[in-house]
Order: structure tokens, then C-alpha cells, then sequence
């Protein structure tokens, strides 16, 4: 199958049901995302009680995926111009990890 066709059919026909934002994103924002994208934005809040840092449930995958990402150099400073040039390195970037955790040797489960 030539390249080109298989670019037909992208984005992928899976849709993301769940999005995890910051609390910084309570308002309107969610049912504006539910109406316009048929997405659902759970907010993801710190406890009011809580003094000092606190691990937020949830908020570990975001800033690993950034973890990720920032082990790409061109991804670390914004110098691409086109967003579309941006979309591709990241998309580089995760193919990358992905390839990378399959190459491991898998580790008996006990």
C-alpha cells in the first residue's frame, strides 16, 4: 500500500471520549467541549485542605507525556513555523518512545 493512502485516512477513525484538564479550566470550558467537540473534560481539582505539593491523581500522565516529549530536541524551543511541521515532530517524538518500549526485553511477571 503506497504511503499516500494510508495518509488518506488520517486523523484515525477513534475518537478521544475523556480529556483530563487543570483546575485552571473550570467554567464554561466544559460544557462548551461536551456541546461543540462531544467531549467530556473532567477537571481534575486540588484538595482546599492541603497544605505544600501534592501528587494530583491523573496529573502524573500529562507530565510524563511532557517528559517525553522534551527528550526530543527540536521540540524543546519553539522554532518550527508551521504547526504543522510542530504536529509531525511530536508525533516523531512519541513513535519514538513507543519503539523504544517495544524493543525492551519484556520482565517475567511473577
Amino acid at each position: 500500500m503506497p504511503l499516500r493512502s494510508c495518509w488518506r485516512e488520517w486523523p484515525p477513525r477513534t475518537r478521544l471520549a475523556l480529556v483530563w484538564a487543570d483546575g485552571g479550566y473550570t467554567g464554561s470550558l466544559v460544557e462548551n467541549c461536551l456541546a461543540a467537540l462531544a467531549l467530556v473534560l473532567a477537571i481534575v481539582k486540588r484538595s482546599n485542605d492541603v497544605k505544600g505539593f501534592v501528587v494530583l491523581p491523573k496529573r502524573w500522565i500529562v507530565e510524563r507525556l511532557f517528559a517525553h516529549l522534551m527528550r526530543s530536541r527540536r521540540l524543546v524551543r519553539d522554532v518550527e513555523r508551521r504547526t504543522a511541521s510542530a504536529e509531525t515532530m511530536i508525533y516523531w517524538s512519541m513513535t519514538m518512545v513507543m519503539s523504544r518500549r517495544l524493543a525492551r526485553p519484556h520482565q517475567g511477571r511473577a
